[in-house]
This record gives C-alpha cells, sequence and structure tokens, in this order.
C-alpha cells in the first residue's frame, strides 16, 4: 500500500502529532508522517518528533518579523520539498493567510477542541464551562478561510461534568482529540487514495 505523505504543523508540545506518529507506525495506516514543522523553535514537539523518527523543521515566524505571507511562503516551499500531500494542523497557533489556505485547499485539516460551530478561537473549555453547556468536545475540519469554519469532518464529544476546570475537561477532551484526529485522518487519507 502507498501511504499518503502527511506533514503536521505544530507551535507546542505536539501531542496530537505524537498520536499521529503513532498510529502510522501501523502497516496498516494508509498515511506516514514524513515531516513536522514548527513556527517556534523551542517547540517540544520537535524533539519528540525527532525521536521518533521523523524530520522536524522550525521555520521561526521572528525571523520574518510581520510578513506573515513570507513566512508561510518558506513553509510552503518545505512541504513542496518533501512531496506533502496532505497538511494536517495539530496546536499550530498562528492563523493562516490566503497564500496558505489556498496552495492545500481541501487537503489541510485541523484538530479545535470544542464541537464546532460552538466555540470558535481560543478559550474553548472556559466558554463552554461559563455558558453552561453539558457537554464539550473536539473537531477535525477542512481549513478554509475563516478560523474554524471549514467543512467537519468529524467530531467527538465529551460529558460537562459537576465540578469540571477548565483542566480536567482539557484533559478529558484531549484524549478524545488523539482518537478523533488518527481516526479522520485515516479515512480522509483512503478517500484521497480512492481506496
Amino acid at each position: 500500500m502507498t501511504k499518503t505523505k502527511v506533514a503536521v504543523l505544530i507551535s507546542g508540545r505536539g501531542s496530537n502529532m505524537e498520536a499521529l506518529v503513532r498510529a502510522a507506525q501501523d502497516p496498516a495506516c494508509p498515511f506516514e508522517i514524513v515531516l513536522v514543522v514548527s513556527n517556534k523553535p523551542e517547540a517540544g514537539g520537535l524533539a519528540t518528533a525527532q525521536a521518533a523518527g521523523v524530520e522536524a523543521v522550525a521555520i521561526g515566524q521572528r525571523e520574518f518579523a510581520k510578513d506573515r505571507e513570507a513566512h508561510e511562503r518558506a513553509i510552503n516551499a518545505v512541504l513542496r520539498a518533501r512531496g506533502i500531500q496532505v497538511v494536517a494542523l495539530a496546536g499550530y497557533m498562528r492563523i493562516l493567510t490566503p497564500f496558505l489556505v489556498n496552495a492545500w485547499e481541501g487537503r489541510m485539516l485541523n484538530i479545535h477542541p470544542s464541537l464546532l460551530p460552538k466555540y470558535p478561537g481560543l478559550d474553548t473549555h472556559g466558554r463552554a464551562l461559563q455558558a453552561g453547556e453539558v457537554e464539550a468536545g473536539c473537531t477535525v475540519h477542512l481549513v478554509t478561510a475563516g478560523v474554524d469554519e471549514g467543512p467537519v469532518l468529524g467530531q467527538a464529544r465529551v460529558s460537562i461534568l459537576p465540578g469540571d476546570t477548565e483542566h480536567s475537561l482539557s484533559d478529558r477532551v484531549l484524549e478524545q482529540e488523539h482518537r478523533l484526529y488518527v481516526a479522520v485522518l485515516a479515512a480522509f487519507c483512503r478517500d484521497l487514495a480512492g481506496v
């Protein structure tokens, strides 16, 4: 089986990236993680990727001052040079410009810690708790120009328990993120390959 070449973009510790890398080690997995890119050279996930035998590249945003598109062009050049077919955003904490969104239209996924369309953007767990929601969760969606507005590819739900804090809810949602992202990316890559 020819596996779909996936790059993961991260900004921090990369726990979702790590889940994807682990899943890709299964011979039956339809994707392989061939590259991890971070906009922050100090991101802990870079070392995690390297330890798993995955190429890890830091393309620091500070070097590009405020020229976000130039930064994305540098990222895109690395993605193209490695023959990447699908891009998975996993805790990539930067709003993309139309350049990168358009360059990877229909082939860039993101995971978000809420049941979209509820609570796009930041502080999703705090907002859900403050609103008195009875459930939270996570969403994998295609990336489009609007922040967290792309078509939903999959969701996982988590009950909000009495006494939940942002931290306790975040931990339970993160467990579901790791499962959901693997399942949705696998299905997406199978569809892409026509399998």
